[in-house]
């Protein structure tokens, strides 16, 4: 029986430890070597600041730095929350203010972006600044220190967009993630040998995924840096270059690929499974991808951040229309789906639309330092008045189809996903109706463009506000169009 993550990782060194555990660019750290830095920091972390059971934030890029930083703080007895270092100081100041994490993990190259925002009584841990050599970690106090925890105390905290204007940071449990990843492992057969060719931003639960499958199974990581979004040719070469065999990515990226004809260009003979979740991934795109690597199993997975990684999935074992929608298909292994109507009464008619809620170890903890979103989300199931069970609304409506599978059909409320991410338009809005001499805003979401739009009356000019947006939201919360009125 396993309490913490770190006991996989324990058992992997002992047998992997000279396999290179992650490439980063041209640089790679082994398994051996990750281990040292993990541990070392995780001493300097439990010397220096005493924290325990506390969250810790790293502010940091996507690397080999940021890697052994979330180790290190589960290591240390903690819990990370991985910050974007592309998101506007503002936003970072209200995450801050919120969470109020015992310290933060950065280095020189971004400690100066956030200086200014981080609140009174948050330590600051700066790699440039650590001697390593001073280290001297003591593993079985480190060790002993872990067997204190239990298997319910958090993992991580992942952020997701909030309609106040501030996110709202869902807490993960160990349980969860050995719930989820053990049911992956057998259900997909998943063996010690998998390179995963890791997109998806540190913020992401996919990366948490990931980082369980190198501590569960000794599988290396290949980071793909964020800025070859826009060159997927280049991804394409590194995926075939390092022999990837797995990834877990959202459709966008996998949309414009089949658009361009990419894979016309580059086999990739390794990849053998491809999962896909966080965004709807059209099927004739999808089409494309099946066609041209008939050897890959490709599924479909779907969850909301509050369910760890996902709920339901679909192999896609047969063919598929182009017009028909790739099902999210059926639950993981020790997850319950209701489907309830405005009534709260089951559906169980086929074609009948109702909410999908969920209930199981899935379930994340609550919404860290607010207790009413979490009162509000995470209810009673309403199937069951016999003793305290909780269930999580996901918002989503969804329907089963002729073959019992699970169809996606929309939201009920106004959030949305884009580009893989959660956003709640009222999170637009709110930043909207901050900005100097505006006296109205709404956000709105053009499906058929895939586009942001604000929609504002005030003396601001558009320019203006286009640029007090920049300075609250990030990137891939940024109206494209942005529309005043009188």
């Amino acid at each position: 029986m396993k309490i913490n993550l770190i006991e996989y990782f324990e058992n992997t060194i002992k047998k992997y430890a000279d396999k290179v555990a992650v490439w980063d660019k041209e640089r790679y750290a082994t398994f051996a070597e990750l281990e040292n830095y993990s541990k070392s920091l995780a001493w300097k972390i439990f010397q220096d600041n005493e924290i325990f059971k506390k969250p810790i934030a790293v502010y940091l890029n996507k690397s080999i730095e940021s890697v052994y930083a979330d180790m290190a703080i589960i290591y240390s007895g903690n819990f990370y929350m991985n910050l974007d270092v592309k998101t506007p100081a503002e936003r970072i100041k209200n995450i801050l203010e919120l969470i109020q994490p015992a310290a933060i993990i950065t280095n020189n190259q971004f400690e100066k972006n956030i200086k200014n925002v981080i609140p009174a009584g948050i330590d600051m841990i700066n790699l440039d600044s650590v001697i390593w050599d001073d280290i001297k970690c003591d593993d079985k106090t480190l060790l002993q220190r872990l067997e204190t925890l239990i298997d319910t105390d958090p993992l991580c905290i992942i952020n997701t967009s909030g309609s106040t204007g501030t996110p709202k940071g869902v807490v993960l449990n160990h349980r969860s993630f050995f719930d989820f990843t053990e049911w992956a492992q057998e259900e997909f057969g998943f063996t010690d040998h998998e390179v995963i060719g890791s997109l998806s931003p540190l913020v992401f639960d996919i990366y948490s995924y990931e980082l369980c499958l190198l501590m569960s199974r000794g599988s290396t990581m290949v980071l793909i840096p964020d800025n070859l979004s826009a060159f997927p040719v280049t991804i394409l070469k590194l995926l075939e270059e390092k022999k990837v065999s797995f990834i877990f990515w959202v459709p966008t990226i996998m949309v414009n690929i089949a658009n361009m004809d990419l894979l016309s260009q580059i086999q990739l003979p390794d990849l053998k499974l491809c999962w896909f979740a966080g965004e709807v991934f059209p099927t004739k795109q999808f089409n494309y991808w099946h066609c041209k690597l008939p050897h890959v199993l490709f599924a479909n997975l779907y969850g909301p951040i509050e369910i760890t990684l996902d709920c339901t999935y679909f192999k896609v074992e047969r063919e598929l229309k182009d017009e028909e929608p790739i099902p999210i298909g059926f639950p993981c292994r020790n997850t319950d789906i209701l489907i309830l109507d405005e009534n709260n009464q089951q559906v169980v008619k086929k074609h009948t639309e109702g909410e999908l809620c969920v209930r199981g170890t899935s379930l994340a903890m609550g919404y860290y330092n607010n207790p009413e979103k979490t009162a509000a989300a995470f209810v009673q199931d309403p199937l069951n008045s016999a003793y305290p069970e909780k269930v999580y609304k996901t918002g989503d409506l969804v329907r089963i189809g002729d073959r019992g599978e699970l169809l996606y059909i929309s939201r009920k409320d106004f959030q949305i996903k884009h580009m893989g991410y959660r956003i709640e338009l009222g999170e637009i809005e709110a930043a909207a109706a901050a900005a100097e001499n505006v006296a109205a805003s709404v956000a709105l979401y053009d499906k058929e463009a895939d586009d942001l739009v604000v929609v504002y009356q005030g003396k601001l000019k558009e320019d203006a506000m286009r640029e007090a947006l920049s300075q609250r939201l990030p990137v891939y919360m940024m109206p494209r169009v942005i529309v005043k009125v009188k």
